[in-house]
C-alpha cells in the first residue's frame, strides 16, 4: 500500500482521519504538532507508544528535506540544496535581516516558464512539490541553524502559482495557528505572470505580499526575456494587479532584474512610472544575476541609481535591493545545476 503525506493534511483532516481509524481525539494533536514541530520520523514522537509508533510508520509517509549541500556567505546568508525523499534536489536559501530571518523556498522542482535570465528555467521541469515538502525545507534549515523563521517568501525554484492548490495548501498550513503559525502578512509570494490565477488568489483574499516578476515596461522587451508574456501581455497582466489589489486591499510588489543595455534606460524608467501610476505599488530593483550563457550583465551601480531615482521622482516608491549571498549563488537554481554537472552560473 502507498503511503499518505501525512503532513500534507491540516489539523482537521487529521482529526477525522484518526476519528476513522479509532484513535482517541487527543492523538491527532499530538502528531501534528510533531510534524510541524519538523519530526522527520514516527520514532522521535515519544509521547506515542511503540506499537502506535510502527503502525503510523506503515501507513504514513512523512515528507522531509535532506541536505545534501550547504554554502555559507559571508554574509550570513545560508544557500542549501535539498534532496526530497525521492531523490527530486530544490534549493532554499535562509537570510538574515534586522527584521527577522527570511526564507526563500521552492514551490517546483525545476520551472516550465523559462525566464531567460534565470537558471532554475535552464534545467527544466520535474514535477510540483507537495505542501509538506515545503513546509520541510523551512522546518530543515530551522534545524540545521538552530533558529525561528519570521519570514517567507515563494520566490525559489518553480512557479508557485503553477502548483496553484499545493501552494495554497501550504500558505494554510504554515499560518496555522496549532502548526507553525507564520502569519500571511509575512508571507510574499512570487509570480511571472500567470493571470487566471492571480484573479483566482485574489478571490482568496489571503493578507500575503504578492509579488510580481515584470522585469519590463513593454511587450517588446518583455517578450524577449519571459516567454509568459506572449500569453499574458504587459497590459493584461497589470489589469490583473490591479484587481488584485483592489480586492485584498495590499499593495502589489514588482520585481524588476536591472539587465545592463536591455531594460535600464531613462524611457524605460519613465515608462514604468506611466504603466504603475494609480497603483498601490512597490518597485524592487534587482541587478540581474550572471547566469551563463544568457549573455545578461547586471546594470551599473549609477545606472540602478539613475533608475530608482526617475521612478522616485514620479511619486513611486523603488529600492535597489541588496545583493545577498552573491558569493554562494544564492539566486536559485545555480546551485542545482552545478550538482547535477549543468553550467549553472559564473562565480
Amino acid at each position: 500500500m502507498e503511503r499518505i503525506d501525512v503532513k500534507s493534511m491540516s489539523f482537521t483532516e487529521l482529526q477525522k482521519e484518526f476519528e476513522g481509524l479509532g484513535f482517541p481525539p487527543y492523538r491527532a494533536g499530538q502528531v501534528f504538532h510533531w510534524l510541524h514541530q519538523g519530526a522527520e520520523s514516527f520514532q522521535e514522537m515519544t509521547n506515542l507508544s511503540k506499537s502506535l509508533r510502527l503502525q503510523l510508520a506503515e501507513r504514513y509517509e512523512i515528507a522531509c528535506a535532506q541536505a545534501v549541500r550547504k554554502l555559507v556567505s559571508v554574509d550570513g546568508t545560508v544557500k542549501y540544496l535539498f534532496r526530497m525523499n525521492d531523490g527530486e534536489l530544490v534549493e532554499s536559501v535562509l537570510m538574515r535581516y534586522h527584521h527577522g530571518i527570511s526564507i526563500c523556498i521552492s514551490t517546483q522542482v525545476g520551472c516550465k516558464m523559462n525566464c531567460s535570465f534565470c537558471a532554475t528555467g535552464r534545467s527544466g521541469f520535474s514535477r510540483n512539490l507537495l505542501p509538506s515538502e515545503m513546509l520541510a525545507q523551512i522546518q530543515s534549515a530551522q534545524r540545521d541553524e538552530g533558529v525561528r523563521v519570521s519570514n517567507v517568501v515563494l520566490m525559489g525554484m518553480g512557479e508557485p502559482l503553477d502548483n496553484y492548490e499545493n501552494v495554497l495548501r501550504f500558505l494554510r498550513l504554515v499560518s496555522c495557528p496549532e502548526g507553525m503559525n507564520i502569519g500571511m502578512r509575512h508571507i510574499s509570494l512570487s509570480t511571472c505572470g500567470l493571470v487566471d490565477q492571480i484573479y483566482r488568489l485574489a478571490e482568496e483574499k489571503l493578507p500575503l505580499t504578492l509579488s510580481v516578476s515584470l522585469h519590463a515596461p513593454n511587450d517588446a522587451i518583455r517578450n524577449q526575456t519571459m516567454p509568459v508574456n506572449r500569453r499574458w501581455n504587459v497590459e493584461a497582466l497589470l489589469k490583473a494587479c490591479r484587481h488584485y489589489a483592489k480586492q485584498t486591499g495590499r499593495r502589489i510588489s514588482f520585481e524588476y532584474a536591472m539587465i545592463r543595455g536591455v531594460n535600464d534606460s531613462d524611457g524605460c524608467a519613465r515608462e514604468l512610472v506611466g504603466r504603475l501610476r494609480g497603483m498601490p505599488a512597490h518597485v524592487n530593483l534587482i541587478p540581474v544575476n550572471d547566469v551563463t550563457g544568457t549573455g545578461y550583465q547586471k546594470s551599473r551601480v549609477e545606472r540602478q541609481r539613475a533608475f530608482a531615482a526617475i521612478l522616485e521622482a514620479a511619486g513611486c516608491t523603488a529600492t535597489v535591493r541588496r545583493t545577498l549571498g552573491s558569493d554562494i549563488e544564492a539566486s536559485c537554481g545555480q546551485l542545482r545545476r552545478k550538482h547535477e554537472g549543468g553550467d549553472g552560473y559564473e562565480g
